[in-house]
């Protein structure tokens, strides 16, 4: 097992993952297990499959359908620690096709694009941001919330109580960034995660939004969590691109 730092371009930001290659699929119970042992927002287990790699994701709580992060750690791990050397990594995925390609030093995820349809916050979201009415609310696989500006978004503490009541796996809250073109944080805990350092499945969501409201494709993003993380993402039709470094932390046998 290797634990990778994503998304940051040195170890102790951004955000971890651990990673376990596999020659064949043990139990689902099994690696359920594992995850909730390593107690990261993301446990991600690949094995050969085809023309790439079968890749999974299990939070220490259940198995999920897309993560950003624990790709670019499983790419990370190919490239620097398994000899692969080939143009771009094929993950064969619940969200279908996930491809990974080298650009100098960053590894470039083609994910799919989850543009949010706007919806009236629920009494939930309103209560997991204290009574304020974001200025936009949308939802794709989670909800977002649109705040005013990068203050608000860093200083938020939501009810994460709340949070845990919407019919999501997570609540996103985003602004317009004082250094980038927006910042956003990302909460989870009816995933067993209450705060994830750095998304990039939000940013399938937060990318559309974006790039639709400031009439760009090209786009700096900053989830401004305590680790934090950056990304360097591009729209390009229904897929977003994510770039971000990765640097491994430490790597390991699992005994049991």
């Amino acid at each position: 097992m290797y634990q990778v730092d994503a998304f940051a371009p040195e170890v102790f930001r951004g955000n971890p993952a651990a990673v376990c290659p596999l020659e064949s699929w043990p139990e689902d119970a099994r690696m359920q297990a594992i995850a909730s042992e390593n107690n990261l927002a993301e446990t991600a287990f690949f094995a050969p499959e085809g023309d790439g790699y079968r890749l999974r994701w299990f939070t220490p709580e259940l198995e999920i359908d897309l993560c950003g992060h624990a790709t670019l750690a499983s790419a990370h791990v190919l490239c620097r620690h398994l000899g692969y050397a080939g143009p771009e990594i094929r993950f064969h995925t619940r969200s279908g096709l996930l491809t990974v390609r080298r650009d100098g030093d960053r590894y470039v995820l083609d994910f799919p694009a989850r543009a949010p349809a706007p919806v009236e916050p629920p009494p939930a979201l309103i209560r997991a941001l204290h009574g304020r009415v974001p200025r936009y609310c949308g939802r794709s696989r989670d909800y977002l919330a649109v705040l005013e500006t990068e203050a608000e978004v860093r200083a938020l503490q939501p009810d994460l109580e709340a949070v845990r009541q919407l019919d999501a796996i997570g609540l996103i809250v985003s602004a317009p960034g004082e250094h980038c073109d927006f910042v956003s944080r990302f909460f989870a805990p009816q995933a067993g995660v209450p705060e994830d350092p750095v998304t990039g499945s939000a940013h399938c969501t937060l990318v559309p939004y974006w790039g639709a409201r400031l009439g760009q494709f090209e786009l700096h993003a900053m989830q401004v969590s305590r680790r934090g993380g950056e990304l360097w993402c591009t729209l390009s039709g229904d897929r977003v691109h994510m770039a971000g470094y990765a640097v491994t932390y430490l790597s390991g046998m699992i005994l049991a």
